[in-house]
């Protein structure tokens, strides 16, 4: 849905800017995690900046001629809104009308996620899950690899991430099983946004 969003939110305050979200025209049923594979975390030293996400936009809407794109862009600082939430998105060809499309900068086929900056954005696409999850009533193992589209040959969002399904799954339903006042205390302090 164009435009889009373009706007970043510290991990900390993401579970209280879905609060604010209204006029939901669609019923999401679950999540799916992406990566970006270009650019790779190499690529983007410093994470996403907004020209980054502004070219991302041109690409989606110009370029390929999609309607929309993934809800959520998440890098080693910040969780990046790009399409609205209120509207589906367009990132994974079966399921586009049902689900929340969320993209992780990096590489996970050669790049690490569990270690490094990687970990970060995995601790960020956590943080994430756990607060979307908890918003539309999702189980903490209800979403799904890009990879595992039925219409889609990419391996995303790549092995090293696909490794870790089951640590992901443990970390989101930790997260979700706190209040908020004690939900940070599960992410790495490496976690915080560092951009000035």
């Amino acid at each position: 849905m164009w435009p889009a969003v373009k706007k970043p939110i510290l991990p900390a305050d993401f579970e209280a800017s879905l609060e604010t979200v209204a006029g939901m025209t669609w019923h999401p049923q679950f999540i799916v995690l992406h990566n970006t594979s270009i650019p790779t975390l190499k690529q983007r030293p410093d994470g996403f900046s907004k020209s980054h996400i502004e070219a991302l936009e041109s690409y989606y809407k110009n370029d390929q001629r999609w309607s929309g794109g993934p809800h959520y862009f998440i890098d080693d600082h910040c969780i990046w809104v790009f399409n609205p939430l209120q509207y589906p998105g367009v990132h994974s060809p079966s399921w586009n009308k049902v689900a929340i499309g969320i993209e992780m900068l990096g590489e996970y086929n050669v790049e690490p996620f569990t270690v490094g900056r990687g970990a970060i954005v995995r601790d960020n696409a956590v943080v994430a899950i756990a607060a979307l999850s908890k918003k539309f009533g999702f189980k903490p193992d209800a979403w799904k690899f890009h990879r595992e589209d039925p219409r889609t040959d990419h391996d995303c969002p790549g092995t090293n991430a696909f490794r870790d399904r089951d640590g992901l799954v443990r970390d989101v339903s930790a997260r979700m099983s706190v209040s908020k006042a004690h939900a940070w205390d599960f992410i790495s302090p490496d976690s915080a946004f560092k951009k000035g």
